[in-house]
């Protein structure tokens, strides 16, 4: 028997100019380059930090 599945519709905010928005009210442009971006997990950035600096330390 196959799982049944419920999709429900989120709504999504982004700030803007200081306050939050949400983004399916914004114009076909804005929606496009928010598609666009690029997310961070600063856990992520942290470790290739850190892999980095041993390299260094391993180098000199």
């Amino acid at each position: 028997m196959k799982k049944k599945e419920l999709k429900v519709q989120a709504e999504i905010y982004s700030r803007v100019a200081g306050y939050f928005r949400p983004v399916n009210q914004w114009n076909r442009g804005k929606q496009e380059e928010f598609s666009q971006r690029l997310e961070y997990s600063i856990d992520t950035v942290i470790n290739e930090l850190n892999y980095s600096y041993d390299e260094y330390k391993r180098a000199v």
